[in-house]
């Protein structure tokens, strides 16, 4: 067995959603999840197929989205996984829709951060073992950390403004 370690670096505005499905119509059904759970939302999904013709499948709204989804879907080449490349929007927008999709298994993650998918290869295929997501904490957050997070999710309307 050989374990590879393969890095994703989104660009400036783009998220990342990396998972496990298990059947052929999951690109299509993910496709739907993400156009009715955001009306802007721009995006690109491939998924890996794991049997009969091994294909990666695709769908998507945005060209080259759908372009970085289908060489790192390829690239990676693990059954049953499948990455979105998402702008206009959120994770914390569409990961409900994505999670109630019948065939989704499971989220590796979701972020906007620098990522690498390791997986491990033997002779039938690939599997992921998991994600290193982001970089490794550098401490405890202070008093004054802890109000620049409560000003910065109010500021971009994810938390009512407060009397704090």
């Amino acid at each position: 067995m050989e374990i590879k370690k393969i890095l994703i670096e989104p660009k400036e505005g783009v998220n990342v959603i990396c998972g496990h499905a298990h059947f052929i119509k999951s690109a299509e059904d993910l496709y739907e999840a993400l156009v009715n759970a955001h009306s802007g939302i721009r995006f690109g999904i491939a998924f890996c197929e794991a049997s009969q013709e091994c294909l990666v499948r695709y769908e998507g709204n945005d060209q080259i989205l759908t372009d970085l989804a289908k060489e790192y879907a390829y690239r990676i080449g693990a059954g049953h996984f499948f990455i979105i490349f998402m702008n206009n929007a959120f994770p914390i927008n569409v990961l409900d829709q994505i999670k109630a999709c019948p065939e989704v298994v499971r989220i590796f993650c979701a972020t906007a951060n620098p990522l690498k998918i390791l997986l491990v290869e033997d002779e039938q295929g690939r599997g992921i073992l998991g994600v290193i997501d982001g970089y490794a904490s550098k401490g405890i957050e202070d008093d004054a950390a802890r109000s620049a997070r409560y000003e910065f999710l109010r500021k971009i309307g994810y938390k009512l403004p407060s009397s704090r």
